[in-house]
Formats: C-alpha cells, sequence, structure tokens
C-alpha cells in the first residue's frame, strides 16, 4: 500500500510508521508492487498526505524547524488514546511534515535524508516497479514502470 502515488510512481508511505523497514525491502526487491484504490492517486505528492519523518528524539526540535524552513507545517505525530509522540519499531518518534505539495520528491527526499537526526522518511522515489489500482467497480489497472530508477 501507499498514501499516495505521484504518476512517476513516487510515493509517500508511513502513516503505520513502517516506512523505514518497508523501504528497506523495496530498495532490496527486484520489483516492488503497490497496492492502492484510486483516492491514493495524486497529481503532486504531497496534496493529500503528510511525508512522515522518523527521527531521533533529542532531534526532533532542529528538524522540526529545517523542515518548517522547507516550508512544512509540521507536527509530532501523537497515538490517540496514549499520551505521547508515536515511537516507531526502531524507539524513534514520527513527525508528519504537511506540504502544499512536492514538485521535487527527489530534491526533497535528499534534503530531509541530509538533516542530522534523521533515520528515514516516507517519500519513495524510483524503488516502485509496478502499481495495482483496486477501482469501485472490483477491476484492478496494473501499471508498470517504463524503468524504475534505483
Amino acid at each position: 500500500g501507499a498514501d499516495e502515488v505521484d504518476p512517476a510512481f513516487n510515493l509517500i508511505k508511513g502513516r503505520g510508521a513502517a516506512h523505514t523497514r518497508e523501504k528497506v525491502v523495496a530498495a532490496a526487491a527486484s520489483r516492488f508492487v503497490v497496492l492502492v484504490d484510486d483516492s491514493k492517486l495524486v497529481d503532486r505528492l504531497g496534496t493529500r498526505m503528510p511525508v512522515p519523518v522518523e527521527v531521533v528524539p533529542m532531534a526532533s526540535g532542529p528538524v522540526m524547524r529545517h523542515l518548517a524552513a522547507l516550508g512544512a507545517d509540521v507536527t509530532l505525530r501523537t497515538g490517540s488514546g496514549k499520551d505521547g509522540p508515536v515511537v516507531s519499531d526502531q524507539g524513534l518518534w514520527i513527525l508528519d511534515a504537511r506540504f502544499e505539495g512536492i514538485d521535487d520528491p527527489r530534491a526533497l527526499a535528499g534534503q530531509v535524508s541530509a538533516m542530522p537526526g534523521v533515520l528515514d522518511h516516507g517519500i519513495f522515489c524510483g524503488l516502485t516497479s509496478d502499481v495495482l489500482i483496486g477501482r469501485g467497480d472490483g477491476s484492478v489497472d496494473h501499471l508498470v514502470a517504463d524503468q524504475p530508477a534505483r
């Protein structure tokens, strides 16, 4: 699954806070197939969903300021029915960086990855080989990337 898929098969993933592990698997796979419904298709990433950023807790303040300087509205993700932040499988916090659309996902991914204290983020570029789109009528469209950029 994915939270958003753009026409170039770039993705935002991570509403379940497992994007780091999923990216490790995707990068190691010879094919990475994503199954979504048509509500997940967007013209530009970041128009509906925030970008999850997995961060070392003590770096959350500086990373939030840096993301804000890049144009994001940033919040610390908190769990419903619990006090405090969502904690990833790696023991780190999840920040949600909401942009008003991302013009260059690859460039933004590089900028976020370069921030000290960031383990990873939910922007997936050049990893997806196939997108299966489930339609309301029960049909499925199968789109195949010309050549995923690794």
